[in-house]
């Protein structure tokens, strides 16, 4: 198993520095509030060498699947190779009030888009006639055909998605080269892994080659308690996003035992209550959905990711509360747990 970091666009090129000297294997750039993806990867790859810079994800809803491609291949370009493309379908909330884009039939689009973007970074002329996308909209003796001529750099960009659901991940595993997934303990890694299979069979391909990464806050500390506390608001921050009845972080927190919790930090987040919501998010969800703890506890848990199929375990210290200093500590005494879990390759 290897170490990715998802950044924060605070400090990104000073973290993906110290990531690439530490021996991660990829740096990926999450989009939402705060930043969007392509900027942030852009500045890392002019700073690093060797990691791998990936999307962590950009998402469906806000582009275009031409302009995906487009800034896939740029960044790959800019980056001699080290690009891969993570998408997302995002969420109904975001979809609409974000993008205005609707978010009936997710997984038809998801196929369609990734569909278009791979043509593209083919480097060949796109005529797409789908449900969802027609390329040219005017059919093909329309407007000039999506063609992206920038200057190819190694293989082609692989694709990771970004998947909740059963059909979704199945559908992850028929199409892409990688999943990406966040807030799971290594039982629903597992579980997660097995649709995963079940669409890589569809096609006729086993899990070999296919990298399963989640993504996990991370805490480093004595306190498991004191980690906690360090999460809180990044937790309650996306279990506020939206209606909690279509919320994935609530959905999330009511399956594994704490529906009334889930319900009480999504209503304190709508009441303005920043403070009360991250106080009422339960302990042992975090605990159970992150890193925290000291090392060897974090080294523990690692081992138990790669025992359930986790190919890349990435680092999310754009969730902990703490300084540029602090983060770049995690980085460090996360790779030290790696080596003691025994699990890195």
């Amino acid at each position: 198993m290897k170490l990715g970091v998802n950044l924060t666009y605070q400090g990104a090129s000073e973290l993906a520095v110290a990531a690439e000297r530490f021996g991660y294997d990829v740096a990926f750039a999450p989009e939402g509030y705060r930043s969007d993806a392509a900027s942030v990867l852009g500045m890392v790859a002019g700073r690093t060498d060797r990691i791998g810079l990936a999307s962590g994800v950009m998402q469906i809803p806000a582009r275009p699947p031409g302009l995906a491609a487009l800034t896939a291949a740029t960044l790959n370009s800019l980056s001699a190779g080290r690009f891969r493309l993570g998408l997302g379908v995002s969420n109904p909330d975001v979809s609409d009030g974000w993008y205005g884009v609707p978010f009936d039939r997710p997984l038809e689009r998801t196929r369609e888009y990734v569909e278009i973007v791979r043509m593209a970074l083919s480097g060949e002329p796109v005529v797409y006639a789908g449900e969802h996308y027609q390329l040219p909209s005017s059919g093909s003796a329309g407007g000039a055909p999506l063609h992206v001529i920038t200057e190819p750099a190694g293989a082609l960009v692989p694709v990771y998605l970004g998947a909740v659901g059963p059909r979704n991940l199945q559908l992850a595993g028929e199409i892409a080269d990688g999943w990406i997934g966040v807030f799971a303990a290594p039982e629903q890694v597992a579980e997660s892994v097995e649709r995963i299979a079940a669409g890589r069979a569809l096609r006729g391909s086993t899990m070999a080659g296919f990298e399963v990464i989640p993504c996990l806050a991370t805490s480093v500390g004595e306190s498991v308690e004191g980690c906690v506390d360090l999460l809180r608001a990044h937790y309650a921050h996306l279990m506020g996003i939206g209606d909690p009845a279509r919320n994935f972080y609530c959905k999330l927190a009511a399956r594994l035992g704490w529906p009334q919790d889930a319900q009480e930090v999504s209503l304190r987040v709508r009441a303005g209550d920043r403070a009360g919501a991250a106080a009422a998010v339960p302990t042992d969800f975090v605990d159970q959905t992150s890193l925290v703890g000291p090392v060897d506890r974090i080294a523990e848990r690692m081992a138990a990711y790669a025992e359930a199929g986790v190919t890349t375990l990435s680092i999310m210290i754009s969730a902990v509360a703490t300084d540029l200093t602090g983060r770049l500590a995690i980085l460090e005494q996360a790779m030290a747990a790696l080596e003691k879990s025994g699990a890195g390759s």
